[in-house]
């Protein structure tokens, strides 16, 4: 060493110094616990910030990940060969589909380049302050949203679509272009407004589909859930998925709730009550008084035989049979039977004459009083109007002193969405389906067609609870009674949406059953009509069309809420709120202006509607009392056939 400092000494190269062995391997002995040794670790380790620990769970999820990868091709097999057999019963979703107002709408479109260059650029300039504001988010954490979602979407409920900078961009790059193109369609002119509102609708469909709360990529709650469960959360929702296939046949039948978590009869429709008269087509049930007194006069309520009639009686605290029980009436309800094959050329008329008359008249016999107050909810509210018309042409209007209408429909030009479903393509393949199916409708069908008016809470929210989150539905009343589909009668369904959806011809006096005409500008009998703010399927102001072609007096009354909740309000939940006006202008934006929000369920406002029309008190009245014998106990048994 000394040598090579001399001056001008050249160095003599070296020969490499032997490396030492780490000391781990000569030094150390075992330990008596064994222990994955620094290079074993590294070697199986490719990530070498994770410890053994996070390696082993990734392991396990991308064996669960693997797992659910071979599945989804085995499902995705098992769809696409069902779908080539071209079962019968199954719609055609190519009939359905051929949708040449499409191209129609977007032809208007693109033939007006002003307008679509300044949508565009509202979307650039939506795009430039969303990258501004991103970046602005990533410095300082605040709320900075180029454009918010409606505050009733629950897509966007979990934190991370606020909080977290990327996520909230995302959320907010799906905003800007869902509203560029629902503005363009809103936008167009020069087309049928049938044309447009079914495009509308369609695509509304394909934007709702589009979500990014829709992926297992772009969801945080679904991220956060696979990262926690090291994949489970896939794989379980794989099983879901082709248990719900199965299921349906082939068909995805979506399941929303725990089907075990309810019996009909004990949980739900537990009202105290008798089945009193029987025929094909309906149970007549008399239910138990709850006041030693009651009015004279009963009341028979009509529900849609589109659904079971418990949604009027479900639970105990929400229960309108039972409540209007306490509030001293004598309440009969019909049930009406789930029709097979069988029954497929029972009519419209069939169930006013077999159905509504014969209840009319069996409640007479029992009670011994020469008329009733009715109630007709949805479209057993068409059928007791087309009713009141019918009884009004043979001059026998006096068996029914009153008729109280909840979410119907008499007049179906402002019909909502449901008017996308008539079109003559949907209304070929219904029938086509009626045909493969013996005769009727399954209830599949009908539910189907329900769900997708809502298709965010409905369909999307469970495709990411069941199958992307891999959990299992929870029981829920309301969701249990949905799934409890009926089927429906072909000649009956077919005439009904024919005559009422396609045509509207109750409304224009165009209807005729036994050579006369059903012309509800002759009904004299007094009319409580409901409505509802956010109903869907009876839009309020199609309903006040409805109330304003009858020829006596209207109470019409606004509710909170939907076409469920909007009716189904038990004043002790004090939720909602109603708007009452006892007048009945011309328009329903004038009867707006006039009425009065009041706080709260609105059944006390019909309840003393009905007193009114109720006589005095009598000795409460119970089932087999009368010249009806009882049958069985409430809820009797057509309700509890499945379809």
């Amino acid at each position: 060493m000394a040598e090579d400092k001399k001056t001008g000494a050249k160095p003599k190269p070296r020969k490499p110094a032997a490396k030492k062995k780490p000391a781990a391997q000569t030094a150390r002995k075992p330990e008596t616990t064994p222990k994955l040794d620094a290079s074993k670790a590294q070697a199986d380790n490719p990530f070498g910030t994770l410890n053994t620990a996070d390696v082993e769970a990734l392991d396990h999820m991308s064996r669960n990940l693997m797992q659910a990868a071979l599945k989804s091709q085995k499902l995705m097999s098992d769809s696409m060969r069902k779908a080539l057999e071209g079962k019968v019963e199954m719609p055609d979703t190519m009939a359905i589909n051929s949708t040449p107002e499409l191209g129609e709408v977007w032809a208007k479109i693109i033939s007006d380049p002003q307008k679509l260059m300044d949508a565009q650029a509202n979307l650039m300039t939506g795009y430039l302050d969303l990258w501004s504001n991103t970046a602005r988010h990533f410095v300082d954490g605040g709320d900075h949203e180029t454009v918010k979602a409606d505050a009733g979407d629950k897509r966007w409920r979990s934190e991370d679509w606020s909080e977290n900078p990327v996520f909230n961009a995302i959320k907010q790059s799906y905003l800007l272009n869902q509203n560029f193109l629902m503005g363009l369609v809103h936008g167009v002119e020069g087309v049928d407004p049938a044309v447009k509102r079914k495009v509308e609708f369609l695509t509304k469909q394909m934007v709702d589909a589009l979500a990014p709360t829709n992926f297992a990529l772009t969801n945080p709650d679904v991220i956060r859930e696979t990262v926690q469960s090291k994949g489970e959360n896939l794989t379980r929702g794989l099983a879901n998925l082709a248990s719900d296939l199965e299921k349906g046949g082939g068909r995805l039948a979506l399941t929303q709730t725990d089907m075990d978590g309810f019996r009909v009869g004990v949980d739900l429709a537990a009202t105290e009550g008798k089945v009193v008269f029987r025929n094909e087509i309906f149970e007549l049930i008399q239910y138990a008084p709850t006041t030693e007194t009651v009015k004279t006069r009963p009341l028979l309520i009509a529900p849609p035989w589109i659904n079971k009639f418990y949604i009027m009686d479900m639970r105990q605290k929400n229960s309108m049979v039972r409540w209007l029980t306490q509030q001293g009436f004598t309440v009969f309800l019909i049930s009406w039977v789930n029709p097979g094959p069988e029954l497929k050329g029972k009519t419209f008329q069939d169930y006013i004459e077999q159905g509504l008359f014969v209840a009319i008249d069996q409640v007479k016999e029992a009670t011994g009083e020469d008329s009733v107050n009715t109630v007709g909810y949805c479209i057993g509210g068409t059928m007791l109007a087309s009713a009141l018309a019918l009884l009004e042409a043979r001059g026998e209007s006096d068996k029914i002193a009153s008729a109280t209408f909840f979410a119907a429909q008499t007049d179906f030009e402002l019909a909502g969405d449901l008017l996308l479903f008539v079109d003559d393509a949907w209304f070929n393949e219904i029938n086509r389906l009626m045909e493969a199916q013996g005769g009727v409708l399954d209830g599949r069908t009908m539910s189907d067609t329900f769900n997708l008016l809502r298709s965010n809470d409905l369909v999307w929210s469970f495709v990411v609870s069941n199958y992307l989150l891999g959990r299992q539905p929870q029981a829920f009343d309301l969701l249990y009674w949905n799934a409890d589909q009926t089927r429906m009668p072909q000649t009956l369904h077919l005439w009904y949406l024919d005559n009422m959806y396609r045509k509207n011809r109750l409304a224009k006096k165009e209807i005729e059953m036994d050579g006369k005409v059903l012309d509800l500008t002759k009904v004299k009998t007094p009319i409580f009509m409901q409505a509802s703010r956010d109903d869907h399927i009876a839009p309020y102001p199609s309903v006040y069309r409805g109330a304003k072609l009858f020829g006596g007096p209207v109470r019409y009354m606004l509710a909170g809420s939907g076409h469920i909740a909007g009716v189904i309000n038990h004043p002790g939940a004090n939720k909602y709120q109603h708007w009452v006006n006892k007048d009945l202008p011309d328009t329903v934006e004038e009867w707006l202006d006039g009425a009065t929000e009041v706080p709260g369920s609105w059944w006390e406002e019909w309840r003393d509607w009905l007193y009114e029309r109720s006589g005095d008190d009598v000795p409460a009245r119970r089932p087999g009392d009368g010249n009806l014998d009882i049958i069985c106990d409430a809820p009797g048994e057509y309700v509890l056939v499945r379809s």
